[in-house]
């Protein structure tokens, strides 16, 4: 029999969106074949609470699950029962191209269902089932979900992912244009393999923070520091960017605060254009450096540079 999928995840069935999330998340991280490289059932338990944070996460599938209609795989459930009777019956086993072959022997009710509406073919032996199951339509196999943590520089720039299915293949995985997390992308056929075809892979896309960039829309923000001599006097300065270093032309006499902005070195938009990279300059003073206390004894700045902001 199909598995339920509350358990499988290990919440109530009236769990909330987010407690189904968060269960998912902790087995999915326990799991992930990349951690479990010599551990196949890990694999197995892998697909079997993707399968179910599918179904869960599916607000149709769920209510339809609830109400019975389907069961923990995405199939139709069986609309009467089945008796048997003697030594006689048919047990179920996985037949080529996935489906199920019958047989005769000790009766296996779960293998049955399992073949009769998880879309097997019908059976060939012991007077096989006639048109039973022929209003169940076949299905596509269950859609496989997956997190992808990405750098900040790559999604920026839009380098090639690298992701592990749950089969153990890699695919490079193309990042489109206005990536953000929580952005989807769907892998077509990826996914779980059923009697109408694979389901697809489901790839949610999670950014990672940088150490000294953040991001405001398409553009990409830094504040960059300078030290006093390069603000007084102006001065070209290395500023990093996602692309790489970069030449920057400080203006003498530039203040902290002061923003300037370097066209094209953003992320890239939805309509084809680039953000631009916004450089805050910030002018570090060092601490009691007797030079620079020499350089300003006796002098002060009488100018009212508070006056703006009403004190």
């Amino acid at each position: 029999m199909a598995a339920d999928p509350y358990s499988t995840l290990g919440v109530a069935r009236g769990a909330s969106e987010a407690e189904i999330k968060s269960a998912y998340r902790k087995l999915a991280k326990e799991l992930h074949p990349d951690r479990n490289k010599d551990n196949p059932k890990a694999a197995e338990k892998f697909s079997a609470v993707t399968s179910a944070y599918d179904l869960l996460s599916d607000k149709d599938k769920r209510a339809r699950f609830d109400r019975g209609e389907i069961d923990g795989d995405g199939n139709p459930t069986a609309p009467f029962g089945f008796g048997g009777g003697g030594g006689g019956g048919f047990r179920g086993h996985p037949g080529q191209g996935g489906g199920f072959e019958f047989s005769e022997g000790g009766a296996d009710f779960g293998d049955i269902f399992e073949g009769l509406f998880g879309g097997g073919r019908r059976g060939s032996g012991g007077g096989g089932f006639g048109g039973f199951g022929r209003g169940a339509p076949p299905q596509k196999g269950a859609n496989v979900s997956y997190r992808l943590a990405v750098q900040f520089v790559d999604a920026a720039t839009l380098a090639p992912q690298r992701i592990t299915l749950q089969d153990g293949k890699t695919i490079d995985l193309k990042l489109s244009a206005g990536v953000e997390t929580g952005t989807q992308m769907r892998l077509s056929g990826k996914g779980q393999p059923g009697p109408a075809g694979a389901g697809d892979a489901i790839v949610t896309i999670e950014i990672k923070p940088h150490p000294f960039f953040t991001r405001d829309g398409d553009n990409v923000l830094l504040d960059l520091p300078i030290t006093l001599d390069e603000a007084v006097k102006g001065a070209k300065v290395k500023v990093p960017t996602v692309d790489g270093p970069v030449m920057l032309g400080v203006p003498a006499g530039a203040t902290s605060g002061k923003t300037l902005r370097l066209r094209g070195r953003g992320f890239h938009g939805k309509g084809g254009q680039r953000g631009d990279q916004l450089v805050t300059l910030l002018i570090d003073v060092p601490a009691d450096d007797p030079a620079i206390r020499a350089l300003v004894d006796g002098w002060q700045d009488s100018r009212a540079v508070r006056t703006h902001l009403g004190v």
